[in-house]
């Protein structure tokens, strides 16, 4: 069954991937202020994901490692983000994340 927006899953070896899964795993850090998931192409896997992450003030110093070692104790290892972007996540006048705006910074990295 869908549990995200058809439009924003992303196969990744073969496996449906729903970023609102990803996501959830990753707000259970409290150094995290906004978290967008989304598939990135990859050669080997067709895609594979990337996090966008806003940090929560005072957690400046968290870093990728440490985000990617939370991921590997909690999800299985096609919903790990291979690729972490800290930034300000572009937001909608309601306060939605614009998931194109990022597929198109990513497609830039």
């Amino acid at each position: 069954y869908i549990v995200d927006r058809w439009k924003d899953m992303y196969i990744s070896g073969g496996e449906n991937v729903y970023p609102a899964e990803v996501e959830s795993v990753l707000f259970k850090l409290e150094q995290l202020a906004d978290v967008a998931v989304i598939g990135v192409p990859d050669e080997k896997w067709g895609e594979t994901p990337c996090a966008f992450i806003e940090l929560n003030p005072g957690y400046e110093n968290t870093s990728e490692t440490e985000l990617i070692e939370f991921c590997r104790k909690h999800m299985a290892g096609f919903k790990r983000p291979k690729k972490i972007v800290f930034c300000e996540l572009p937001k909608t006048a309601t306060g939605k994340v614009q998931k194109y705006t990022l597929r198109k910074r990513a497609s830039q990295l």
